[in-house]
């Protein structure tokens, strides 16, 4: 009796390989990324310095907190919850709200007694300039 599982066992074995092949085979040029946290953020660098932009629609930007340490950009402020009175009842809610924090990793060392930053339209507008030490300098070849 033992003799006859084995082969059915191989061949359940060699059908999930298909299925796991097909399923791989179907998701080919479809890149897995895991949703990005809150706030949305680009970041543009130059040898001049950085610009980050960070989507916050709905924070007051007295409650935003900015800073820079090392390397490090932590960015961290709270989006109060809409006020809509207790004899309504949401249809659909997806604007989340609350208390939030994000560190992102900055390409170099910047200058932080020269960092501006500005909000206009649920945009937060932070400018960091390059640390003057890290730099990229040309160095000039004498010829002797």
């Amino acid at each position: 009796m033992y003799y006859r599982q084995v082969p059915r066992m191989w061949q359940e074995m060699d059908r999930i390989q298909r299925e796991m092949n097909r399923m791989f085979r179907s998701s080919e040029g479809v890149a897995l990324h895991p949703a990005p946290s809150f706030p949305a953020m680009n970041i543009w660098a130059n040898e001049e310095g950085q610009v980050i932009t960070a989507e916050i629609p709905g924070v007051d930007p007295s409650e935003l907190e900015i800073s820079v340490t090392g390397e490090i950009l932590t960015l961290s402020g709270s989006r109060k919850p809409e006020e809509v009175g207790d004899e309504t009842t949401y249809h659909r809610r997806e604007r989340g709200c609350g208390a939030f924090k994000r560190s992102i990793q900055l390409p170099y060392p910047v200058q932080s007694d020269k960092i501006e930053a500005s909000f206009k339209n649920g945009v937060l507008n932070i400018t960091l300039p390059r640390a003057e030490q890290d730099k990229p300098r040309k160095i000039t070849v004498k010829s002797a």
